[in-house]
């Protein structure tokens, strides 16, 4: 059984294209009865209830939860709550799966039973144009921790999972409105390897002004929340040391938006977290 799981908000003009993506799964129409589409919709006042109703009305394997406006953190912990698959996979509803998603990491998973999870490789469409990933957006197979701490390497809609990852690291924390990607991903790579299929089977579409990402400044407030939270679940000293010294790279920044702005408040407070965490490492690193 796998779980498909979308979390929308406001999203009916791409939503119908990403539910399609799903249902059209070569290893979903091979296996008709070991699958589940799960859509969550995050109180959305648009035409949302009445497209997935159309779908659930014709298909009996997409289910469809309503809530509260409530955050994507909580909204995909809904889904997880819902899923009775032994595998879960997360799409955006503005993204798009390619057809053999499914089927290549079902395979992989199969394959390397040791495995807890793995990503593929992406094609990235911005206003409706192909663009190149940089450099620094790479993906890698291993233990990738210092490669996840300076920007999210996670991609959940190219994401399979095994359910026992979530029991095991825990769900996506509530109290982040962005990053929580970027957290799941650190706590994961804190644990296990990362495991990547360099075939992309995934469209992920960007540059609409609804993303999470445009509507909150100062992203790295947020993974400075989420290395600290790291930091207390890193045992290895080694693991440690890197989680500091991005915390201190991220306060940097940080510092210098914050006397660029004006805000002396924000860069004392900033200022002082690079103090505290710079001892911290300085201690680290002497012990």
């Amino acid at each position: 059984m796998v779980s498909a799981i979308i979390v929308t908000y406001n999203r009916a003009h791409y939503l119908g294209q990403a539910i399609d993506s799903v249902l059209a799964q070569t290893y979903f129409q091979k296996h008709p009865d070991d699958w589940e589409l799960i859509v969550i919709d995050d109180g959305s006042t648009d035409g949302t209830a009445d497209l997935v109703t159309g779908y659930t009305r014709q298909e009996s394997r997409v289910k469809f939860i309503r809530s509260e406006r409530q955050g994507v953190s909580l909204a995909r912990n809904l889904g997880l709550k819902a899923a009775r698959g032994e595998f879960i996979a997360f799409l955006d509803s503005d993204d798009l799966w390619l057809k053999d998603k499914t089927q290549a990491q079902l395979s992989y998973l199969r394959a390397f039973p040791a495995a807890q999870f793995c990503l593929t490789e992406e094609i990235w469409v911005r206003n409706g144009r192909r663009v190149n990933q940089k450099s620094k957006h790479q993906k890698y197979s291993g233990w990738v921790l210092d490669r996840v701490l300076p920007l999210c390497l996670l991609s959940l809609s190219s994401a399979m999972f095994r359910r026992q990852l979530f029991e095991e690291v825990g769900n996506f924390d509530p109290s982040l409105p962005v990053c929580e990607d970027y957290d799941l991903g650190i706590r994961i790579a804190l644990r296990h390897p990362y495991h990547f299929l360099p075939q992309p089977l995934i469209i992920k579409r960007g540059g609409h002004p609804d993303q999470l990402s445009r509507q909150f400044w100062g992203m790295d407030r947020w993974r400075v929340q989420v290395l600290e939270k790291a930091l207390l679940l890193a045992k290895a000293p080694e693991d440690r040391d890197l989680i500091l010294a991005e915390i201190v790279k991220k306060c940097q920044v940080l510092l210098h938006g914050s006397l660029k702005r004006g805000r002396k408040a924000e860069a004392d407070y900033y200022q002082k977290k690079i103090l505290d965490y710079s001892l911290k490492k300085a201690g680290l690193c002497s012990s």
